[in-house]
């Protein structure tokens, strides 16, 4: 999925969606089929100097409260089972984590979180909004964990919900 620039009216969608103001972001990694922004790509260091490991951030509020849902329904455990017992599962969540760091490399090395992604990965699947705003920011596939939570979500990004 190709990442676009953060125009200004992006940032201020973001800064509606998030309820505070926006922080070092560097492009829109996915939108919502209306164009508002879904996931934010951001800087692996703030500007005040402090480490941030999650490149790709979830911000449309339809998506994190489905995204939510989830977690409270147990579906993290239900994939962490399945993570223990599918190789190529595994493999694939091994995949996404080096695909994950690779990325974040390229927007500047921070030494406090080298070897680190989000979401658990590659052994746990500890936040599925990490790995949702993952699949969605690099597409179907990269990212198996995100993809079937995202086929389990009540949520979509082809439907549109956002307040216009």
């Amino acid at each position: 999925m190709p990442l676009s620039s953060a125009t200004d009216k992006d940032l201020e969608e973001v800064t509606k969606q998030l309820g505070r103001p926006v922080r070092d972001i560097v492009a829109i990694a996915a939108r919502c089929s209306c164009g508002n922004p879904v996931v934010v790509q951001t800087k692996p260091r703030l500007e005040d100097g402090t480490p941030f490991p999650t490149v790709y951030y979830l911000t449309l509020p339809a998506a994190t409260s489905a995204v939510s849902t989830l977690e409270a329904e147990g579906l993290m455990a239900n994939l962490q089972e399945q993570l223990a017992e599918n190789e190529e599962l595994a493999n694939n969540y091994l995949s996404a984590h080096n695909s994950y760091l690779l990325d974040r490399e390229q927007l500047g090395s921070v030494e406090e979180i080298e070897g680190i992604s989000a979401g658990g990965m590659p052994t746990r699947v500890k936040c599925l909004h990490s790995l949702v705003a993952h699949s969605l920011a690099k597409g179907p596939g990269v990212n198996m964990i995100g993809d079937l939570a995202l086929a389990a979500c009540s949520w979509s990004p082809s439907r549109c919900v956002c307040e216009k």
